[in-house]
């Protein structure tokens, strides 16, 4: 069974730092970009920050840049998003996703192009 599996997500204060971590099982994602999205109450799913499939491509939105950081360990069919200076903007439900891309994909098909996997989430709550 093909799974995305998220961890790592809490209550924490502002200005604190925390490490999400994704998890697939089941088939890997070695040659698949990896993302993390994110959903606020009320609000519509945004990306956060997106990774290539070897690394060496990222999209980041506005609102993490120089905060967030994604990686990925293709050796251990995993992907993070270390997440510094958090806000209370920043709560949300923090969703993992997979796409396969032919060939390395650009930081903005990164960015706007659909994911197709998606784990279940983890919850972010940055209080004031």
């Amino acid at each position: 069974q093909v799974q995305l599996v998220e961890s790592g997500g809490g209550l924490v204060q502002a200005g604190d730092s925390l490490r999400l971590s994704c998890a697939a099982s089941g088939w890997r994602v070695s040659r698949y970009a990896m993302g993390w999205f994110r959903q606020a109450p009320g609000k519509e799913r945004e990306v956060v920050a997106t990774i290539s499939w070897d690394g060496d491509t990222t999209y980041y939105a506005d609102s993490v840049k120089g905060r967030f950081t994604i990686s990925r360990d293709n050796a251990k069919n995993m992907a993070y998003l270390q997440m510094n200076s958090l806000r209370p903007e920043d709560t949300a439900v923090y969703y993992c996703a997979a796409r396969f891309f032919s060939g390395v994909p650009t930081a903005q098909a990164l960015g706007v192009t659909p994911f197709d996997y998606w784990g279940q989430g983890t919850q972010v709550t940055v209080s004031s």
